[in-house]
């Protein structure tokens, strides 16, 4: 038996699930989420919490048995609680700003970069250099993330550029530091 596929799925108070056939819709306080999973797998609802499980011990099966676990279970989560990630951005000069619901970027081109946040999408701005990006799916979540970070990754010689908050970016010494053996 998978360990993450046979644990149960805890459904807060204000989280509804629907389940018809493959398709299963999660409805909470932020929002709601539909998905369609594999038809083999089998969700039930029963106690305040849900159980998957699996037709058979085939190898298809039980790959597809935890991940569809993770699957519902990170629905749940995001109509309940939401998901965010965090950007900073490091340079001189590099800011973020809001203008309404649009991000705007001023990270080195010579023009502003503007990103519109798709549906279900939220940025936010601390300060002028952490970007937080907010949604109920953490896929989208995770995306949107990436897109924003790809705009300007930074890069190892001086460090500058978007990247996620935490993130650890390693190091070169440059041309300097090459001539010095």
């Amino acid at each position: 038996m998978s360990r993450v596929g046979k644990m149960p799925i805890p459904l807060p108070s204000g989280v509804e699930v629907t389940i018809n056939g493959p398709h299963i819709v999660v409805k909470g306080p932020k929002g709601e989420l539909s998905r369609d999973l594999l038809p083999e797998m089998r969700v039930e609802q029963a106690d305040g919490r849900l159980l998957v499980s699996r037709p058979s011990d085939q190898q298809r099966h039980r790959a597809m048995h935890g991940l569809t676990r993770s699957l519902i279970d990170n629905m749940v989560k995001g109509v309940s609680e939401g998901f965010s990630k965090t950007l900073e951005m490091q340079g001189v000069g590099y800011r973020a700003q809001m203008q309404g619901a649009e991000l705007v970027l001023a990270i080195g081109f010579s023009h502003p970069v503007h990103i519109a946040p798709p549906g279900g999408i939220q940025f936010e701005v601390e300060g002028n250099t952490r970007i937080i990006v907010r949604g109920v799916n953490k896929e989208q979540v995770g995306q949107v993330a990436a897109d924003v970070r790809k705009i300007r990754p930074p890069e190892p010689y001086k460090g500058k550029g978007i990247r996620y908050l935490g993130e650890y970016v390693r190091r070169k010494a440059g041309k300097a530091g090459k001539a010095t053996h």
